[in-house]
């Protein structure tokens, strides 16, 4: 009699999925399903875990820095106390069958679940892999009837462990090295820390931030039938007297169309959400934490089985993907959004649509799709998460929005004044969020403050550039520059994906994404455990670094392993893990880098002064941005070493180093003003006064003739007048070479200066 075959699916609910579909006579016997072929079994997600230090000697159970670094030959492996039982169940099921079937998600952390119950209990039996994207009846057993070598995934089994691994590593030495060293319980992660670093880097910008105030002129303008507004194009006002004399200046006269350009473009529809996108919309529309969208997208995947599996980090589908979608619109028909099904153009979804179809870019699995199942008894959660995915579905099925965007130059008393208008031609795609137009999903593209509006219209817009003008109005706006914003979980999120760096194009986001800190199915545990180990907490939607998060992260820096917070380094190693999945890096190698910076961090904290306990504590520390703390680590570093005053200077340096305070030779020039007596500091879009409160309006805009104005380049301007020579592109394309020079000293205004 041939023996049964052992399926081991990630949970229960999977399980009793893939028993349906393919033994539907299967017998439940409560910790598995039994039928004539399979026995259908399963794990309860983790069921192992890798052994505490204590495991492999007594003497790590107290926590000693000078049993540091803990190394092990090879990691232990330790059951799950609550779920042991459920281990001992597939030992003994897996002795009854003579073939294991891998049924557990489809991903890096599915294929390390079952690696780990193979690799404890010893199995030995010959290995096949069900890799599926959703459970619905027909996908479970079209799985079954293409079932892969269990070998195909050796390489991806390699990569969950060396992820685990060099996490415990991580994790463990570092956190017991800071924790002994400092008396308070720091928890450091190979993701966490360079995550928290990201959030702490973000509050200091902002409590560093110098808003410097300016004002705006607008022109009203009329010709014949048609009014527009223009802002003024010239360096920002700092003086609001130069600002109401030009509006004087403009008021009431007549000008002319010095250009005009009409050009059409089309906004094709945003592409279909990976988890990443979907966690950010969710969290910007409806304010739910990464956790809860993840939670909620995988029980419409596993409970109700009316979406794809979520935990993707693939913006699109392959060819095979086409027809099913198809189908799935199929499904929609007669359910709420009947009306945007009918009027859906099942031609814009083929194979050929690289918008939509793109293979390549479709490694495990591809991006989060309605299936072909009709949604039933949501939760009213549950409802807002598949709406998101039904409507970014539903508009790949239309056109593109068309626009003509209109560019007027407009002069008046030689001044000119840009305006941009969008006017609609067909709304295309953005019908689907017709209804919902003061929440509809973001393009990912924001628009800075840049004083330069867009004005959209559904009416026809032109002007005759042959004819006159007339300023009917001009307003002086006064605006301030804005410092950045708090991290919400759903801009964290993006800033993970892109291992920190400011990301707004797509094509440089789809670059990054094997280069991000984690991965789309472990950020939002990232997020949550940096909250419940005290270091951020939410102020409405905000993430707001604690002391204890502060200090932590200046210890961190300040004992010289910066490369710990590190988010493009860290980024760095979820590249190679993703290369060790694909066959181009070796395990080995990761993990010995690894091991080496792990004794790097055990001998430089070895050296660091413990940090005065009230650092870590709410209270001045957190008003006074976190100073107080460094500065009570550098007087109980003076304290203990008792070697005088150098020793002493050290360590208020350091301690200024890690709190992210400039060096000396970073510092900007005084104000040049005549007597004033303040010094430039850098803000978000300029170079402003320390004393601009007391009236000072000198500033150098940092976007100015052309050029990014740098800190080196402002101190050339105070110190000799003009920078050094710099490269331009002239109106009709040609380069020329010419200097920046300050033209007023007294107001910071810039010209160039032309090369003969």
């Amino acid at each position: 009699m041939q023996s049964k075959i052992l399926i081991i699916a990630e949970k229960p609910d999977m399980g009793r999925n893939i028993a349906a579909a393919i033994e539907p006579k299967a017998v439940n016997k409560r910790t598995h399903l039994e039928g004539e072929r399979y026995i259908i079994t399963w794990a309860i997600g983790h069921l192992l875990g890798l052994a505490e230090p204590d495991h492999y000697d007594d003497k790590y159970k107290r926590w000693n820095f000078e049993h540091l670094p803990i190394i092990p030959d090879d990691f232990k492996l330790i059951p799950n106390a609550k779920t042991k039982d459920q281990l001992k169940v597939i030992g003994e099921l897996a002795k009854q069958c003579g073939e294991l079937v891998n049924a557990c998600d489809a991903g890096r952390e599915g294929q390390h679940i079952f690696s780990l119950i193979q690799r404890h209990l010893r199995l030995k039996q010959p290995v096949k892999r069900l890799w599926i994207s959703d459970l619905t009846p027909e996908t479970i057993r079209q799985g079954f009837a293409s079932l892969r070598d269990g070998s195909d995934f050796e390489n991806l089994t390699k990569a969950a462990r060396a992820r685990s691994e060099a996490d415990w590593l991580i994790g463990m030495n570092g956190s017991r090295a800071f924790t002994t060293k400092h008396n308070v319980l720091l928890s450091v992660g190979r993701v966490q820390t360079p995550v928290l670093a990201l959030i702490y880097d973000r509050t200091k910008e902002i409590e560093s931030f110098d808003s410097l105030k300016y004002f705006e002129v607008e022109g009203h303008f009329a010709q014949q039938e048609t009014a527009y507004r223009g802002m003024w194009q010239g360096d920002r006002f700092t003086d609001p007297k130069k600002a109401e004399a030009l509006a004087a200046l403009v008021k009431g006269k007549q000008g002319s169309i010095d250009s005009y350009e009409v050009k059409d473009t089309k906004e094709y529809p945003y592409k279909l959400y990976d988890l990443t996108l979907l966690q950010r919309d969710a969290n910007a529309k409806f304010g739910f934490s990464a956790k809860k969208t993840l939670d909620v997208a995988q029980a419409l995947y596993e409970k109700h089985k009316v979406i794809s599996y979520p935990r993707t980090n693939s913006n699109y589908v392959t060819e095979q993907n086409i027809p099913e979608m198809h189908k799935s619109l199929d499904m929609l028909k007669g359910s709420s959004y009947d009306a945007l099904v009918q009027n859906a153009n099942r031609a814009l979804v083929h194979k050929n649509n690289k918008n939509l179809c793109n293979p390549v870019k479709v490694e495990d699995h591809h991006a989060i799709l309605p299936t072909r199942k009709r949604a039933s008894n949501l939760s009213a959660d549950e409802q807002k998460i598949y709406d998101l995915v039904v409507r970014r579905f539903l508009a790949q099925f239309y056109p593109a929005a068309e626009y003509k965007m209109h560019t007027v130059m407009t002069k008046v008393e030689g001044e000119l004044f840009k305006t941009t208008v969008k006017e609609l031609l067909q709304l295309g795609w953005k019908v689907i969020y017709a209804d919902q137009k003061k929440e509809k999903p973001k393009s990912g593209k924001g628009k800075e403050e840049d004083g330069e509006d867009e004005e959209e219209t559904n009416t026809p817009f032109s002007v005759d550039a042959s004819l006159p003008v007339t300023c009917t109005d001009a307003l002086v706006k006064e605006k301030d520059t804005q410092p950045p914003k708090h991290y919400t979980e759903g801009t964290l999120l993006k800033a993970m994906e892109s291992a920190g760096k400011q990301i707004e194009n797509d094509e440089l986001r789809e670059a990054m994404k094997d280069a991000g800190l984690g991965t789309p199915a472990t950020r939002a545990a990232t997020i949550e455990r940096l909250k419940n180990v005290g270091y951020v907490q939410m102020q409405g939607k905000q993430i707001r670094i604690t002391p204890k998060g502060r200090t932590a992260i200046e210890l961190i820096r300040g004992a010289g392993v910066e490369l710990l917070t590190s988010p493009e380094m860290t980024g760095a190693w979820e590249r190679r893990l993703n290369e060790i999945a694909g066959g181009k890096a070796e395990d080995h190698v990761f993990m010995n880098n690894v091991i080496r910076f792990t004794r790097v961090i055990i001998d430089k904290v070895r050296s660091q002064p413990r940090a005065a306990r009230q650092a870590f504590e709410p209270g001045e520390a957190e008003s006074a941005g976190g100073r107080k703390g460094a500065k009570a680590a550098a007087a109980a570093g003076r304290a203990r070493s008792g070697t005088g005053a150098k020793a002493g200077s050290a360590v208020k340096d350091g301690a200024k180093a890690a709190a992210g305070e400039a060096a000396p030779a970073a510092r900007l020039p005084d104000c040049p003003r005549t007597r004033c007596g303040g010094q430039l500091i850098e803000g978000k879009r300029g170079f402003g006064c320390s004393k601009y409160k007391e009236g000072c309006s000198f500033v150098i805009w940092k976007s100015s003739l052309g050029k990014t104005i740098t800190p080196a380049m402002v101190a050339s301007l105070v110190a000799k007048g003009r920078t050094n020579k710099l490269k331009f592109s002239g109106g009709d394309g040609a380069a020329f070479t010419a200097k920046i020079a300050l033209k007023n000293t007294e107001t910071g205004e810039l010209a160039l200066e032309r090369e003969e």
